[in-house]
């Protein structure tokens, strides 16, 4: 089964069609009124397609590879807890946290091949998503996924400092490949990947990484 957003064959996520319709009809209604207004409605436009652009990755299928949920820089590798929400008890885990600008693609994808126990969302505050206060305070959508070999990993889509809208396109009991897409988060953000202690990292803070392809951890 195939989730909704979840096609390589569409390069522009539907997410984004409507938000770039609707600047553009605003731009060229504009146009009547003061043309140079209008260019910024079209820049507008051309930007959101831009955020949206949803491409093919080629993803290694590797059961033991954890690969990046998000494009965008490595901004924190360390041991904490899951959030408190997913319920997994307080032991700590290996946490890589990718920041997502702007510019990044914002469509999000599955590190491993596995099932999906559960997806939890929870309402916070929208502080810039590069703090480590972020993890806990902001808005997020907890995604717990087990793979093949019976590792357990959660992946949090965390809301920033402009998004506003985490999306999900799963949703429990559903099986996910690696690299298949799993969400999108508007405008911003960043993403948590939790992972067993026993999990040997494959990346630094500072590396620009590529959702679906960039391996983060190799599992034990």
């Amino acid at each position: 089964m195939h989730p909704k957003g979840s096609s390589s064959k569409i390069y522009i996520h539907p997410e984004g069609l409507k938000f770039a319709a609707i600047f553009f009809v605003v731009s060229f209604l504009l146009s009547y009124i003061w043309m140079p207004i209008s260019y910024l409605g079209y820049f507008f436009t051309f930007f959101t397609l831009c955020f949206f652009r949803n491409p093919k990755r080629n993803t290694p299928q590797n059961p033991n590879s954890v690969i990046s949920a998000a494009d965008g820089k490595v901004c924190l590798i360390d041991k904490a807890c899951p959030p408190k929400e997913v319920d997994m008890g307080s032991d700590e885990m290996l946490r890589v946290c990718v920041f997502m600008n702007v510019f990044n693609v914002h469509i999000n994808r599955s590190p491993i091949k596995g099932i999906i126990n559960n997806v939890v969302y929870k309402k916070g505050s929208f502080l810039n998503a590069s703090l480590d206060k972020a993890s806990e305070k902001n808005e997020r959508s907890s995604t717990i996924i087990t793979n093949t070999n019976g590792s357990k990993l959660v992946v949090v889509q965390i809301a920033g400092l402009i998004a506003r809208r985490i999306v999900s396109f799963v949703s429990p009991n559903q099986n996910l490949e690696q690299g298949e897409r799993f969400g999108l988060i508007r405008f911003g953000s960043r993403v948590d990947i939790y992972m067993p202690l026993s999990a040997a990292v494959n990346c630094k803070v500072g590396d620009k990484v590529i959702a679906g392809e960039s391996l983060l951890a190799t599992l034990s």
